[in-house]
């Protein structure tokens, strides 16, 4: 049984519990932390939750979660990654901080940003433009680049597995509206496209695409520091599905931008990533990574659900997460390319808009057609707008 956290939970939302000068404590919730925001730091707990890829039930799980996720941040954020604070009970029965004694709970220790800063809330106010967004594709292509490879992690069998776990998770999220045979239909389709894509994703592998990626790429796991895009809080308790293609890592990113609506700087992204890389042999691939990363998604958002403290913002987040598969749209146009399409947050509508995104922005299919039964795919974005510069299509 998860241990109780009750406790813990109320000596971090005590402003006492600082120091002088915190009069205020604010609380952001996920389905698998809560961060205390008190003066200028921030204080990340794990909760303690066991669920099919992640298990943070006991106290030493979770100590180790944090150690490894202020050493795997500080490899694109380490003006913000801190150190890893012990939380014991004190002789009079009290909790504190301590570096010392037995720990009941760990918290990662950062510093403190303005939320407005996030990516997310950048989005909200139109505050994402062409510079900015050039700026992080950058940002993640360099990442990617340093990024440590690994040769024996990823490929199709290990596709196929964060596949099946999906599926179970989505199945699992009955109060999100999630219909069995909906569910059902989407591992089938997960199936057809890996099986159609395998053997590319086997031969990336080998040429040392899969890496150790950041891992939950999304819009709210970027921010502004020193007024540049920076990648933080990544995914830290787990090596296997952290070391992933390098597409698919980016496809996280691709995916939420368009749910949001900006698929035109989805594109941006996008392009801008391939002039830097190496990857468009990739791109056959990206269908099936966008997909999964919107089934990730949606079993997220139902997780959340569970933690929901009012009705309406439950209410609200099943209406989000409820479209799962009942949008599964024709099949992907064959030996086509794509670029971002109409993913709902919980799953995958988004063929029949990546290939109307191509013939918006002049791409004729012609274009984009390739030997992809060969295992290899030209630029889809070889003949480019008149006047365009790269990395601005």
């Amino acid at each position: 049984m998860p241990d109780d956290q009750r406790d813990v939970i109320a000596f971090l939302s005590d402003p006492s519990s600082y120091g002088k000068g915190v009069e205020r404590v604010e609380i952001i919730e996920t389905h698998i932390s809560l961060v205390f925001l008190a003066g200028d730091r921030a204080y990340k707990l794990k909760r303690a939750v066991e669920f099919p890829y992640l298990d943070f039930s006991t106290v030493e799980r979770r100590r180790q979660a944090c150690e490894a996720e202020l050493a795997l941040n500080r490899r694109t954020a380490p003006a913000l990654y801190l150190e890893v604070r012990g939380i014991v009970r004190t002789a009079s029965g009290g909790i504190g901080f301590s570096s010392s004694g037995t720990a009941i709970d760990w918290v990662v220790v950062m510093r403190r940003f303005d939320q407005t800063l996030l990516f997310d809330a950048l989005a909200k106010t139109g505050g994402l433009g062409p510079r900015l967004i050039d700026e992080l594709a950058d940002h993640v292509a360099a990442f990617h680049k340093a990024a440590e490879r690994h040769l024996h992690r990823g490929g199709a069998a290990e596709m196929g597995d964060i596949a099946e776990t999906q599926h179970h998770c989505l199945a699992a999220a009955r109060q999100a509206g999630f219909a069995q045979e909906q569910v059902d239909k989407l591992l089938e389709k997960w199936g057809e496209r890996l099986a159609a894509v395998g053997g590319l994703l086997d031969r990336r592998r080998a040429a040392g695409k899969v890496r150790h990626c950041h891992g939950d790429l999304h819009l709210r796991n970027i921010c502004l520091v020193d007024g540049r895009p920076t990648l933080f809080d990544c995914l830290e308790f787990s090596e296997v599905l952290a070391s992933i293609d390098v597409l698919y890592d980016l496809a996280f990113l691709l995916m939420d931008l368009e749910h949001r609506g900006l698929a035109h700087l989805a594109n941006r992204v996008l392009n801008r990533y391939l002039d830097r890389t190496d990857e468009d042999d990739g791109l056959a691939a990206m269908p099936l990574f966008l997909s999964l990363r919107a089934g990730i998604r949606g079993h997220v958002t139902a997780t959340a659900l569970e933690h929901a403290t009012e009705a309406a913002a439950r209410a609200a987040s099943a209406a989000s997460a409820a479209p799962a598969s009942r949008h599964w749209p024709p099949p992907w146009p064959p030996g086509s390319a794509c670029v971002p399409g109409r993913a709902s947050c919980a799953a995958m509508s988004f063929a029949n808009t990546c290939w109307a995104l191509i013939r918006k922005h002049g791409f004729r299919p012609t274009d984009t057609r390739a030997t992809l039964r060969a295992g290899s795919m030209t630029r889809f974005v070889v003949k480019r707008q008149r006047g365009c510069r790269p990395g601005t299509r």
